[in-house]
């Protein structure tokens, strides 16, 4: 059956057919959307796992016992998951291992865009990449049996437009492979030094016969055309070069990224007269050719850094650029801002207030450092902000101790925020940590967590007590605020950065835009009231604007949290105002 289908939801159908039986992943954009179609397949397990290096530890597990097994991320989790993935490539698998890494060129989601296909070189694992929806079904299906006939993970590569877009697609009936026995071997899968030493010339013999496969394998294709230009391309690039180009060009697509062929690009480069390399990021195709002696053109004529479209190829290589149609006005920047009723808010308005020195972490909560709250001077990775408070109270003594946070979500403490808080508690420097529990992981769309209590399914499952367990880990101050509270908040926060002493303050109240929150009547303003002071608008609240020099609420946005209620000082925000 054909139809339309998102790039990740066709990832999940490849999974499905294939007979995938054990899905473990850690929610990030663009990747989120695989694990969540796949956990509408009643026969396979899915599951959310704390973090990346436990999924991929998960998926290897189910994959050694038998079972074909998959583990998603995107780009920066896979650097969480490193460890485990460099030596599952020197033990191999035993029925398939597929991990989906999703790349993020122009960071529309992340904190960098570096490029994974440098993950696979240096781990000597295969990496193959779809163009499009139709062949992230079925390179899905091909990288099960690619990991089982070379005994090897592979990395299949998405990237944003290719997740977040559709095209047709054709579907098949799920083929369940038998469970592969588990037999016991030591030299295979206990990789202590005197048996890995002897898995890696396995690994190296096992490049050469994947390179033979990239020459004459399934995921490489020519496209002849007019041979004055030869273009090397690959992933969405491929689709930007064929609307460009046409017929214009002849074009090597490459779905294998490692190892890329060495024959089938010099047989190509033979037969062209110009050779011209389009890929996004880092110049992987283009070096690689280099080294195999060709003469190209590609970094040189485009960009290195962000994503590529069909107007930019155009305009660098000199073709014409399709006119398009723009608004006669200026359209105002429109910087993202936390929603209306965020629970964030008001802690952050608190910190900002107190002018504190906010070490943040990776979640919506970021927004804080924004104007006009601007109450976050660093965010590094997940979890970093724990760790990174320890090391700068320890460099800058009580001068910091006394004025500087980290905030961490929920989600984001669960996934690498223990580990900062143990060395914290362990190394004893008088940190003060806040996690933000807003009672799911908000920034990729509402996934659980081992907090939530319940599992990708919505079904209840075991759920991680925040309190007893920082109290386990060495805290004898922690304490609950309601953000919603800003008194409340701002006591609690003087209090324990005044102490000297680790402290943990969980600010609790549950995401705005969770289904099951009841919100009450939206805040109005009293015009008669209001002085146009603009107090209220330091919270940065999209329900709040100011008209004709008064305060003015969008009822259309306002959840009645109150917040901006106690910031007033004249009584002109109020629940019935008269507005």
């Amino acid at each position: 059956m054909k139809q339309l289908m998102l790039g990740n939801k066709a990832f999940a159908r490849g999974l499905y057919e294939a007979g995938c039986s054990i899905v473990s992943s850690y929610p990030g954009t663009p990747s989120t959307e695989v694990t969540e179609e796949a956990a509408k397949y009643d026969e396979i397990y899915c599951e959310w796992a704390p973090n990346e290096k436990v999924a991929m530890e998960v998926a290897f597990g189910a994959c050694l016992a038998g079972k074909r097994s998959f583990c998603g991320m995107k780009h920066v989790g896979l650097n969480v998951a490193a460890d485990p993935l460099y030596t599952a490539s020197y033990t191999g698998v035993n029925a398939g291992l597929v991990i989906c890494v999703a790349d993020d060129a122009g960071m529309h989601s992340s904190q960098n865009e570096q490029d994974s296909r440098h993950h696979a070189i240096a781990s000597k694992v295969p990496l193959i990449e779809p163009s499009d929806s139709a062949e992230a079904l079925e390179f899905a299906k091909l990288a099960f049996e690619l990991s089982e006939n070379y005994d090897t993970p592979v990395i299949m590569k998405m990237c944003t437009r290719v997740a977040h877009s559709q095209s047709i697609v054709e579907t098949h009936d799920r083929v369940e492979p038998e469970m592969k026995p588990y037999t016991k071997n030591i030299g295979k899968y206990v990789m202590m030094p005197g048996n890995a030493i002897k898995r890696h010339p396995f690994v190296e013999e096992r490049t050469k016969k994947l390179i033979a496969l990239a020459n004459d394998g399934p995921f490489n294709r020519i496209e002849w055309g007019d041979k004055k230009i030869g273009i090397i391309t690959h992933s969405t690039s491929y689709q930007y070069a064929k609307e460009v180009f046409g017929d214009n060009a002849s074009i090597l697509k490459l779905g294998m990224l490692n190892p890329l062929p060495d024959k089938l690009i010099l047989d190509f480069a033979e037969q062209v007269e110009k050779l011209i390399i389009i890929e996004e990021l880092d110049p992987i195709i283009e070096n690689h050719c280099k080294v195999l002696g060709l003469e190209v053109e590609g970094k040189d004529t485009l960009p290195i850094c962000g994503e590529y479209s069909q107007n930019l190829i155009a305009e660098k290589f000199g073709l014409p650029v399709p006119e398009t149609k723009k608004l006669d006005d200026a359209i105002p920047g429109r910087p993202p801002v936390m929603c209306a009723g965020c629970p964030h808010r008001g802690l952050f308005y608190t910190l900002s207030k107190n002018k504190c020195t906010v070490l943040g972490d990776i979640g919506c909560y970021t927004l804080g450092a924004v104007a006009p709250l601007s109450a976050m001077d660093m965010t590094l990775c997940m979890g970093g902000s724990v760790s990174s408070i320890h090391g700068f109270n320890k460099a800058r003594g009580e001068e910091s101790e006394k004025k500087t946070v980290a905030v961490i979500g929920d989600s984001t403490f669960m996934h690498s925020g223990m580990t900062g808080l143990a060395n914290i508690a362990y190394n004893q420097s008088n940190s003060t940590v806040i996690i933000l529990d807003n009672s799911i992981t908000g920034m990729t769309g509402h996934q659980q967590n081992p907090t939530t209590g319940y599992n990708i399914k919505g079904d209840p499952a075991g759920k991680i007590d925040l309190e007893s367990l920082c109290r386990a880990m060495g805290f004898t101050r922690v304490r609950v605020v309601d953000p919603y509270n800003l008194a409340e908040c701002d006591k609690a926060i003087k209090e324990e950065l005044a102490v000297a002493e680790p402290s943990v303050i969980i600010s609790r109240r549950p995401c705005a835009l969770l289904k099951y929150v009841k919100h009450k009547p939206p805040v109005r303003c009293d015009r008669t009231k209001c002085v146009g002071c603009k107090a209220c608008m330091k919270i940065g609240c999209p329900a709040i604007s100011m008209k004709d020099g008064k305060a003015w609420i969008d009822t259309t946005l306002c959840v009645g949290c109150g917040v901006c209620e106690q910031m007033c000082h004249f009584g002109a925000l109020q629940e019935g105002g008269d507005q």
